[in-house]
């Protein structure tokens, strides 16, 4: 498996570090925000460079994470920071006398419930409306609804979840077949007999969460975590960061007193970045994850037919391969496969296509299916 890079571009218009970076939903803008206190918004020009359009002071104090919502609520921004709030940012667009378009984000609510630094935000998947979920180093888990989406300045807090340790990260689960479910990283030092991520279910109906599950495996403190989409898959996915990349794949047993209970198995672990890995991201289909730590790489991870997770590309901070020294082919690609999975392969390899059908006649039945 060959991969090529090249350097599409490089934001450098921030002057402290870059906590986050967010693509829209169509991909075309990108979001960023930083230590400096502000968020700036890059658009693609016509020679296919980044180009910065908007940039504004957003907080006090350094910014931890921006997100866009789902464009069916227009171009509209989340924002989480150090100085103990969450803001709503709407984008504008008016016209000039002289017929030139100017936009700008502005300011639409400011959540100031925290009393510590807010970690995280995340929108809620679009068909449970505008929702909006912060997490804080105070251990709380606040859920927000905008109950008109034509008016971002007014927000009712429906949920106050206590998880009694501090949170770092949290992520929607978006499988349309289940009750949503939202995953809580935390990153408490101290020890935790039931693991540092939680599940818990969003009743929409009855406006509650419910605590229905734990992750004891994850021991280490969760710098971020992500559900992958789901795209006709029968479990869920959620890649994990500590000081290493965890897989963690989740199989619902059905309902149990009312609550979803999952079968955990833990797919993936990656030791490969050996320092603290601080985000993660996953392709819209979810079938690649990305995952940066304090190596300063990025490191691309990806599955087999078999269900056997591994790197698949490593991309150093400038946007070059990293090669191996051994065979020069860039470090982390899929490798000859273990002795057990040989076997599984060859014994995969020996199933003909028509075994069971002896006098299988093409022509004869090209319209029947047989599975």
């Amino acid at each position: 498996m060959a991969l090529s890079s090249s350097v599409k571009g490089t934001l450098t218009n921030h002057k402290d570090l870059i906590h986050d970076v967010s693509y829209n939903y169509y991909g075309d803008r990108l979001a960023t925000c930083s230590s400096d206190q502000h968020v700036k918004v890059w658009e693609k020009d016509s020679n296919e460079d980044w180009v910065c359009k908007n940039t504004w002071k957003a907080h006090q104090a350094s910014i931890w994470r921006v997100v866009w919502a789902h464009p069916e609520f227009g171009n509209v921004l989340a924002t989480c920071s150090f100085d103990r709030t969450a803001i709503v940012w709407e984008e504008l667009v008016s016209v000039s006398a002289s017929g030139e378009i100017h936009n700008q984000f502005v300011s639409k609510h400011t959540f100031v419930d925290s009393r510590t630094s807010v970690s995280d935000v995340k929108f809620a998947p679009k068909n449970l409306g505008m929702l909006l979920a912060t997490c804080s180093n105070d251990g709380i888990v606040r859920i927000y609804e905008a109950p008109d989406v034509m008016n971002l300045t007014q927000w009712n807090i429906l949920i106050e979840i206590g998880v009694k340790m501090s949170c770092s990260s949290i992520s929607w689960c978006s499988a349309m077949r289940l009750q949503p479910i939202i995953a809580v990283g935390c990153d408490d030092p101290g020890s935790s007999p039931s693991g540092k991520v939680i599940l818990y279910e969003f009743s929409d109906g009855m406006r509650k969460c419910t605590k229905i599950d734990s992750i004891p495996s994850i021991t280490e403190p969760v710098q971020d975590l992500c559900f992958a989409p789901n795209i006709g898959r029968s479990v869920n996915l959620l890649a994990i960061a500590t000081k290493d990349v965890a897989i963690v794949q989740l199989k619902s047993q059905g309902k149990s007193q009312s609550t979803t209970r999952f079968d955990q198995k833990i797919v993936g672990q990656f030791t490969d970045h050996k320092q603290t890995v601080w985000r993660l991201c996953w392709n819209i289909t979810g079938t690649t994850l990305a995952s940066t730590g304090d190596d300063g790489c990025v490191r691309l991870w990806k599955s087999n037919y078999l269900g056997t997770w591994s790197c698949c590309g490593v991309l150093k901070g400038d946007g070059s391969l990293i090669k191996s020294q051994t065979s020069g082919e860039p470090a982390g690609l899929l490798s000859a496969p273990s002795a057990s999975n040989q076997a599984e392969i060859n014994r995969h390899a020996q199933i003909k296509r028509n075994s069971g059908w002896p006098n299988f006649n093409t022509q004869k039945d090209q319209g029947a299916h047989y599975y």
